[in-house]
């Protein structure tokens, strides 16, 4: 405890991290209130001494804009697919992990790598794997890394996103990448967690000569569930705020060529609008936060159930 004499050092030791947290955390939420808040509300309008009306008008002009449904609908599919399989793909990766003590490592590095990637440069090497060059033939003259695998299994080429492709073809692409890209952040977190489990737990399975599966499943996935409860809820604040794997992979059109927008996101759609329209951007955003907020409250009332201390 700090003596109330010297209180004051503290405070000075503090001043410069709050003053920065006042200038660009505190401040900007304000802000972004404020001009959600202002009907029709543009900085170039205020700069030139218009005055603006409160009331919901950004938020009606949010719900009532074509695209909205679209946005909302991706986010929340690619959320939705995502978050469960890159957890579960990431958990079996952390046990198989470790389990091995040679190359333990390096093999720790490789999967990490993905993590410290622009995300902008692996949507261009993904976007080249799925990417299909388009000839004057019936056959496009090339088909990409992933169609040659698929037909050397005998499986037809897919159009995955190209012009004239499906959109169920979209969401795959985007789903493997954002599910590649999130798993070293998630396997660090479970191998961290699986490294600091009591080894007590799995000799005494191993001498009641305990099924691999029923160890899996009633010593470690109940030890790690904190873990697992922060990877998920993690991941499903990132998930909602996707937008730059999207850009990586299609480009500012967020979609196939002659589809635009057909991926874009509630991220995509507030960018988009933070050019001409920052109140429609303030009241989109502040819709975004109202269900990243509802969708954690809804993990952490499951997680706390669930969840073994």
């Amino acid at each position: 405890m700090v003596d109330s004499k010297h209180q004051w050092k503290a405070w000075l030791y503090l001043s410069p991290a709050i003053v920065l947290l006042l200038i660009f955390t505190v401040w900007p939420i304000f802000n972004t209130i404020r001009m959600s808040l202002l009907e029709g509300y543009t900085t170039m309008r205020e700069v030139a001494g218009a005055s603006f009306n409160f009331g919901i008008g950004n938020f009606t002009r949010v719900l009532e804009y074509p695209k909205f449904l679209t946005c909302l609908k991706n986010t929340v599919l690619l959320c939705v697919l995502t978050v469960p399989i890159s957890t579960f793909l990431a958990l079996l990766i952390a046990v198989a992990l470790n389990s091995i003590k040679p190359l333990q490592r390096l093999l720790q590095t490789v999967f990490f790598m993905p993590y410290v990637t622009n995300s902008i440069a692996i949507g261009m090497v993904f976007a080249a794997m799925f990417n299909m060059i388009l000839g004057g033939s019936a056959r496009p003259d090339s088909v990409g890394i992933v169609n040659n695998v698929l037909e050397f299994f005998g499986i037809p080429y897919v159009n995955w996103m190209n012009a004239g492709s499906e959109y169920w073809a979209n969401i795959v692409v985007m789903v493997v990448y954002i599910v590649w890209n999130a798993l070293p952040f998630k396997i660090l977190i479970l191998l961290g967690g699986l490294q600091s489990v009591n080894k007590q737990y799995y000799e005494a399975a191993r001498v009641d000569s305990t099924p691999r599966w029923r160890v899996f499943t009633k010593i470690t996935i109940p030890l790690l569930s904190p873990m697992l409860a922060y990877v998920i809820i993690t991941g499903f604040i990132g998930g909602f705020k996707e937008y730059s794997s999207i850009v990586g992979v299609f480009g500012d059109s967020m979609g196939p060529v002659g589809n635009d927008d057909a991926l874009n996101t509630m991220v995509g759609f507030i960018y988009r609008a933070i050019g001409n329209q920052e109140g429609t951007a303030s009241a989109a955003a502040l819709i975004l936060f109202g269900i990243i907020f509802v969708v954690t409250m809804i993990n952490l009332y499951v997680s706390k159930k669930k969840t073994h201390y």
